[in-house]
C-alpha cells in the first residue's frame, strides 16, 4: 500500500514563505506524477502544482511565479516551496500521486496552511 506522508504546514503571515514535503513509501519513479492540491473551506479541491516522472511541471494559475515544486529522487520526496503567500492560499494541502502502472491515485493525509496576520 502506497503511503504519502506530508509535513511542513502551519501559520504564516502574508508575504511569508513555507515549504511542504511529501515523502512516498516507494520510488517516485513509480508514479506518473506527484503534486499538491489544496482545498479551502466551501471550495472544491484544486491543483496547486504537479511534477511528472519525466521532470516537467505545471502550476495552478493563482500560484505561478510564487510556488515551486521540486523532488529529491533519493529521498522519494516532493517539495513545494511557497513564497509571497497570500490569504487566498489558506487551505488544506494534499499530496497526490498517480501510479504509472495502474493509474490509481493516492492521497496524503493533508496539511493545514493558514496565511493570516
Amino acid at each position: 500500500q502506497v503511503q504519502l506522508v506530508e509535513s511542513g504546514g502551519g501559520l504564516v503571515q502574508p508575504g511569508g514563505s513555507l515549504r511542504l514535503s511529501c515523502a512516498a513509501s516507494e520510488s517516485i519513479f513509480s508514479f506518473e506524477s506527484m503534486g499538491y492540491y489544496r482545498q479551502a473551506p466551501g471550495m472544491q479541491r484544486e491543483l496547486v502544482a504537479q511534477i511528472r516522472r519525466v521532470g516537467s511541471s505545471q502550476y495552478g494559475d493563482s500560484v505561478k511565479g510564487r510556488f515551486t515544486i521540486s523532488r529529491d529522487n533519493v529521498k522519494n520526496t516532493v517539495y513545494l516551496q511557497m513564497n509571497s503567500l497570500k490569504a487566498d492560499d489558506t487551505g488544506v494541502y494534499y499530496c497526490n500521486a498517480q501510479s504509472a502502472r495502474s493509474g490509481r491515485e493516492y492521497w496524503g493525509q493533508g496539511t493545514q496552511v493558514t496565511v493570516s496576520s
